[in-house]
């Protein structure tokens, strides 16, 4: 019977992951810093995009709404295909590790819990370019929504990280994502919620049990 203690990791601190000094400064950013840039985007995007495309509110909040929520089906297939993407090669292993597997083994190290906002504002820019393409002024409001899906599991993530599990309707994304960590890398990639993980079926295999009446063993 599998154990229900959860295990872990032993690394405290913050690892070195370039030589470069450069390199190395940029891998680290306060959480605040993120979240400040991406919700000014945002506002920015609301207020073109309802001032100058002349969008009315319900349109905005609608178009806010789906963007917000796409983000969170990015968020699940990122953390599950590319962030633990298989370690078939050296430089696949070096990338992985580089992207997410230090997180792991370093889970308290609170100023890597985000994307350097070089790296992110870039990877923004090609969404908006996409969705600009494929959807017109249409994306404005819908990559408002998208970017504060982003700062919104930025801020998740880091509370789960930084902070003790609170006693209210939250804690369990504290419990989902110490599964994750701590007992079940395969499975709750799901940080700001555990919706994509009930769609995809990688619901941690406990909360499967708990919820059929029968062992995971069986």
């Amino acid at each position: 019977m599998e154990s229900t203690k959860l295990k872990r990791p032993k690394h405290k601190g913050s690892p070195k992951l370039f030589d470069n000094p450069i390199l190395e400064k940029l891998t680290h950013t306060h959480i605040s810093m993120p979240l400040i840039i991406f919700s000014v985007i945002s506002a920015a995007l609301i207020y073109y995009g309802i001032i100058e495309k002349g969008f009315q509110v319900p349109e905005m909040i609608l178009l806010f709404v789906s963007g917000f929520f796409f983000f969170t089906f990015i968020e699940y297939i990122m953390h599950r295909y590319l962030y633990h993407i298989p370690a078939t090669s050296e430089t696949k292993k070096k990338v992985s590790y580089t992207m997410h597997g230090v997180h792991h083994d370093y889970p308290k190290d609170k100023s890597r819990l985000a994307m350097p906002p070089v790296l992110s504002l870039i990877i923004a820019t090609v969404f908006f370019i996409i969705y600009r393409t494929v959807m017109g002024d249409y994306a404005f409001g819908f990559l408002a929504g998208f970017l504060m899906g982003y700062a919104a599991y930025l801020a998740v993530h880091y509370s789960i990280h930084a902070f003790n599990v609170p006693n209210n309707f939250l804690k369990f994304l504290w419990h989902h994502h110490s599964i994750h960590h701590y007992r079940e890398p395969d499975r709750a990639f799901g940080v700001t919620s555990p919706f994509w993980d009930h769609i995809f079926g990688t619901m941690p295999r406990k909360m499967v049990k708990r919820e059929t009446g029968t062992s995971i063993d069986d």
